[in-house]
């Protein structure tokens, strides 16, 4: 078998609508596609929804279900809000900057700009609760091989101690250093 991409990433919303203007006027993403059912394909439950498409840029497409019959949307308590969340790529640190002031114009809220280093990011919530983050590259390609030559000494050693391993700590001294 040969994965060729993700087909559609599939997330609640509580105003279908109100989901696609929100998605259309504060990231640019085009409306591709409107299914609606009164009963679910896979389980034949009778459960009528309204499941949209939205362009997510690559042949990516972010997906949503506004569900008018079951109970209010929540979230795991269990899992920090920032665990949860919807990470989109942009082209330039400048278009985030320029994104960050636009969002908090129209008065969203906005965290960052966060430097991780291998990329630069702002997060910010959709009006249904879901976080999103929006990233910029800025690795260079021997950062991305000093990454790819740890990443399994990494994770052995995070699965025998959960604790992070230092083998990229270099990321840090980078990123912190003055």
């Amino acid at each position: 078998m040969n994965i060729r991409k993700i087909h559609h990433v599939a997330y609640r919303c509580k105003d279908a609508k109100e989901t696609v203007e929100w998605y259309q006027k504060h990231l640019g993403m085009n409306f591709v596609l409107a299914i609606a059912e009164d009963q679910v394909p896979s389980t034949h439950a009778p459960d009528p929804y309204m499941h949209l498409f939205m362009d997510a840029g690559g042949g990516n497409i972010l997906a949503f279900f506004e569900l008018p019959n079951s109970p209010a949307m929540g979230r795991d308590p269990n899992t920090p809000d920032w665990v949860q969340h919807i990470a989109l790529e942009v082209d330039t640190v400048e278009e985030l900057e320029a994104t960050k002031a636009r969002l908090e114009a129209t008065g969203i809220p906005v965290i960052g700009l966060t430097d991780h280093t291998i990329f630069k990011s702002i997060y910010f919530f959709d009006p249904n609760g879901h976080r999103l983050e929006l990233a910029a590259n800025t690795a260079t390609p021997e950062m991305m091989q000093r990454l790819d030559d740890v990443k399994w000494d990494m994770l052995n050693e995070w699965s025998q101690t959960k604790r992070a391993p230092k083998h990229a700590a270099w990321m840090h001294e980078k990123a912190f250093a003055t």
